[in-house]
């Protein structure tokens, strides 16, 4: 069941107008896509938190626009990093038969064989280009690195598969590889010293030559 956002069209624009809304707990937004004129709307900050841990990210959401439905997934949003808040959102209308592109996150799961051995894993992908229908965009993408050793590496055309998806980077992009154990790296001054010399050995000869 597509989870329902209910949302209204904002008529004016004044900055004033804006941080009413949010201070009422709105969030303002702007819808756009696919059989939809670009509008600015608003709607509840609760609302659209409890949906979007409901859908995920990627997921689907019926957008209710004064009666009026659509199928959007969320494509931007702007936040304010000092009160943690969600101050603007874009939502793309879609149509669910027509392939969208979106980033999707790359997890890592299991415990490596290469880890458990000293190696230290390092991910160098973080995120992934996907394209599919939008309700076959994923919420994620898990990469199973259990049976990495040390100094091996994952690829893109290690996951590569039907997966009802398709990923838009090339095979060779590395997701993930485990780096050999740190050595201790040993000190060297870069002088060159003469081993077993007295320091006044010149002097000490002087002295016994002279007895």
């Amino acid at each position: 069941m597509t989870a329902v956002l209910q949302a209204k069209e904002r008529k004016e624009f004044r900055g004033s107008v804006l941080t009413r809304l949010r201070q009422e707990g709105n969030i303002p937004a702007v819808v756009y896509g696919a059989k939809v004129e670009s509008k600015p709307i608003y709607f509840s900050e609760v609302d659209f938190t409890k949906i979007v841990r409901q859908v995920g990210r990627n997921g689907v959401i019926s957008l209710d626009l004064d009666g009026h439905k659509h199928n959007v997934v969320l494509s931007e949003y702007q936040a304010d990093p000092i009160k943690n808040e969600i101050i603007h959102v874009d939502l793309l209308a879609v149509d669910m038969s027509k392939e969208i592109t979106a980033n999707v996150r790359v997890v890592l799961i299991g415990n490596a064989a290469g880890v458990k051995d000293g190696g230290v894993m390092q991910q160098s992908l973080h995120e992934v280009s996907v394209t599919a229908t939008p309700d076959s965009i994923p919420q994620s993408v898990e990469v199973d690195v259990t049976n990495m050793q040390v100094n091996e590496t994952m690829t893109i055309a290690d996951i590569k598969s039907n997966q009802g998806y398709e990923i838009n980077h090339t095979e060779d992009e590395v997701i993930a590889s485990i780096l050999p154990p740190k050595q201790e790296e040993e000190i060297h001054s870069g002088e060159k010293q003469n081993e077993g010399t007295p320091e006044n050995e010149e002097g000490r000869e002087t002295k016994a030559n002279e007895e």
